[in-house]
């Protein structure tokens, strides 16, 4: 199974690491599915674990970061977008998340971003809960 992760669902589940998206990450780092990143929503991930309050919630230092995102491009597919084009009408920062979810040919894009989720009529978008129930 091949899966996209929003950078919210990544984050919340480093940070909770017992809750529903920690038990994706968990699932992730364990192999029970393949994740699917591009090079955009990496640094986007770099950047956000780069805030002072998801830091200091993660105790994590640049070094840490820096492994993070060495590992996340080590364990990853990562995917160009480079002729892909993706409109997210409510909330144009969203089209590179599922311009990456249909570059990568993923069973499913995991958010908990209200403005994908509404999308799911179209796309195979799930919230957290809805993915966990079929790990």
């Amino acid at each position: 199974m091949r899966v996209v992760l929003d950078t919210n669902v990544l984050i919340s589940g480093l940070m909770l690491p017992d809750s529903i998206p920690g038990k994706i990450i968990h699932a992730w780092r364990n192999a029970h599915f393949v994740l699917a990143l591009s090079e955009p929503m990496l640094e986007e991930i770099t950047k956000v674990l780069a805030y002072p309050k998801i830091q200091k919630r993660l105790l994590w230092d640049q070094s840490q970061i820096n492994k993070f995102d060495l590992l996340l491009r080590f364990k990853t597919d990562i995917v160009s977008l480079e002729s892909i084009e993706a409109h997210v009408p409510t909330d144009p920062d969203d089209n590179m998340v599922l311009a990456t979810f249909l570059a990568s040919q993923a069973d499913y894009l995991i958010s908990g971003d209200s403005d994908l989720l509404n999308l799911n009529t179209q796309y195979a978008i799930l919230s957290p809960s809805e993915f966990a129930k079929q790990l």
